[in-house]
């Protein structure tokens, strides 16, 4: 049986290395960029199971790169984790509006990983 994929966006070494390892740990084959620009064009290539992205970064809009995802009917049901400060409320409100199924705060992705994934991943 194939390992589920994830594609994980991070500029930031921690926490981004740490959760490749935590996914890894949880036996998902990771697939790691950091331009938030290939998040559509990656999702739509490898068909992962879940996104998850750092929403704190100095480069790109990375609300902007979750919503052509979403709007991409060949990605828009791909599950987004996103993640950023928790004081930072502005940019884990513009995640929402951007179609991000879930945003956690990165003080608590790592610990509660297992448990965000089956929250995104839950289908109703």
């Amino acid at each position: 049986m194939t390992k589920p994929l994830a594609l994980v966006f991070y500029e930031n070494l921690l926490p981004g290395s740490q959760i490749i390892n935590r996914l890894t740990d949880l036996n998902y084959r990771v697939l790691s960029f950091h331009d938030s620009y290939l998040i559509e064009d990656q999702a739509e290539r490898e068909k992962p199971l879940v996104v998850i992205a750092d929403l704190t970064s100095r480069k790109t809009d990375v609300c902007a790169a979750i919503k052509k995802l979403k709007e991409n009917p060949a990605t828009q049901h791909v599950p987004v984790l996103a993640f950023t400060s928790q004081k930072n409320v502005e940019l884990q409100t513009a995640a929402r509006e951007a179609g991000a199924t879930l945003v956690a705060s990165d003080t608590v992705i790592l610990d509660q990983l297992p448990q965000l994934l089956e929250q995104a991943l839950h289908l109703d």
